[in-house]
């Protein structure tokens, strides 16, 4: 199985509700970000990413761990993530290639279609927090 080296922001409001987007051409929602350019830190992927998609700057960035998870939009691959609890510097908003940015209750979600990262272990952070 190919891995995916990727960033994710784990972006939650001040009513416990988390972030999660969905790219165009895709079905599933997951936390902002993406895979790494060359010669980038983790931090510093997180921040472009969370610039490209979301158009506002981070603030503060808290590391959450390395996680793996089935690629959810990229069958055989799993991603390699590095997680980072992030505060966003004003409201975000759809950029790049986002299609739909929604704020969902962690413990309720809803019927839309989450990445297995999301699903398994952003659930369970945030939940714990």
């Amino acid at each position: 199985m190919t891995v995916i080296r990727i960033v994710a922001a784990v972006v939650v409001d001040e009513h416990g509700r988390l972030l999660v987007v969905r790219k165009r051409g895709t079905t599933t929602f997951m936390q902002p970000g993406g895979k790494l350019e060359p010669g980038e830190t983790p931090v510093e992927a997180l921040v472009r990413e969370v610039r490209e998609e979301l158009g506002v700057d981070v603030v503060d960035v808290r590391e959450l761990g390395h996680h793996t998870a089935v690629a959810a939009n990229e069958p055989g691959h799993t991603v390699a993530a590095d997680l980072f609890a992030v505060e966003l510097a004003g409201e975000p908003a759809v950029q790049a290639e986002i299609e739909e940015m929604v704020w969902i209750n962690p413990h309720d979600p809803g019927d839309i279609v989450l990445a297995p990262l999301t699903a398994e272990t952003v659930f369970d952070w945030v939940r714990g927090r």
